[in-house]
C-alpha cells in the first residue's frame, strides 16, 4: 500500500533533475550522492559529448558544469552553455570551476549562465545556489554580437 502511495506521489510531483559535468569523477560522485539525498534526480557526465547526448534525451532544471573538461582540446565547457542556449533549453546553468578568469566568467555570463562559482565551494552553498535559481523566473541570453 505505501509502495503504491509513494509512486503516486511521485508521478504527480517528479523529481527535478539535475545535470552534473565534470571530467573528476569525485565531484561527480559527491554531487550526484548530495542531490540525490535531497529530492534530485541526478546525471553526470565527464565528457562534453556525454553531456550532449544527455541533454537531447532529459529535460534538466539545472545544469551544474566545470568549464574545463579533460585536457583535449575540444574539452570545452562553453560548448554546453552555447548549445543550452542555442536550442532554447530552459536549464539553468552554474558554473562551477577552478580555472575560470574574469573575462571566461564575463564571456559565460553574455552566453547566459545563471551563476558562476569557483571550487572549492561546499556542497550546502551550491544547493542554495540551486535552490535560488529554481524558484527564480528565466532570463534572457545576451548574445554576443
Amino acid at each position: 500500500m505505501w509502495v503504491n502511495r509513494e509512486e503516486t506521489q511521485s508521478s504527480e510531483t517528479p523529481m527535478p533533475r539535475i545535470l552534473v559535468v565534470d571530467d573528476e569523477e569525485s565531484i561527480c560522485f559527491s554531487m550526484s550522492e548530495y542531490f540525490s539525498l535531497h529530492g534530485f534526480k541526478v546525471d553526470t557526465a565527464r565528457e562534453v559529448e556525454d553531456a550532449e547526448k544527455l541533454l537531447e534525451a532529459q529535460d534538466y532544471k539545472v545544469i551544474i558544469q566545470d568549464l574545463r573538461l579533460g585536457t583535449r582540446p575540444n574539452a570545452d565547457g562553453l560548448d554546453i552553455i552555447r548549445l543550452v542556449k542555442d536550442h532554447h533549453l530552459p536549464a539553468k546553468i552554474i558554473v562551477l570551476t577552478a580555472y575560470g578568469s574574469a573575462e571566461v566568467e564575463e564571456e559565460a555570463k553574455r552566453y547566459g549562465v545563471d551563476a558562476f562559482l569557483r571550487k572549492p565551494k561546499p556542497l550546502s552553498q551550491v544547493a542554495q545556489v540551486v535552490e535560488g535559481l529554481l524558484e527564480s523566473p528565466p532570463k534572457e541570453a545576451i548574445r554576443p554580437a
